[in-house]
């Protein structure tokens, strides 16, 4: 499959991928629950000393977050609804 019809293929609505971008990171919370919480529990009470405190905790919480928070994870989730459109197409006719 050549370049130009893979970027055809993966392109989406603005309106489309900021729903898709919306729907990932709410899946990236739901996934990394336990670190926000982690993180939330140390940042509790603190103002600016949450920066080099809770250091250990944000770079937990950011790694997790970027697992499901990638360039990869939005193509394939463009890739998955440009199939279902596809396929809701074909059941049409």
């Amino acid at each position: 499959m050549g370049f130009v019809q893979e970027s055809k293929e993966n392109q989406v609505k603005k309106k489309v991928e900021e729903g898709l971008r919306s729907k990932m990171k709410q899946k990236a919370l739901k996934e990394c629950d336990q670190y926000t919480a982690k993180y939330a529990e140390c940042a509790s009470g603190r103002t600016i000393s949450v920066v080099w405190q809770c250091r250990k905790q944000a770079k937990e919480l950011n790694e997790c977050l970027h697992q499901f928070t990638n360039d990869s994870v939005l193509e394939e989730m463009k890739k998955n609804y440009m199939l279902e459109q596809d396929n809701k197409n074909k059941n049409r006719t």
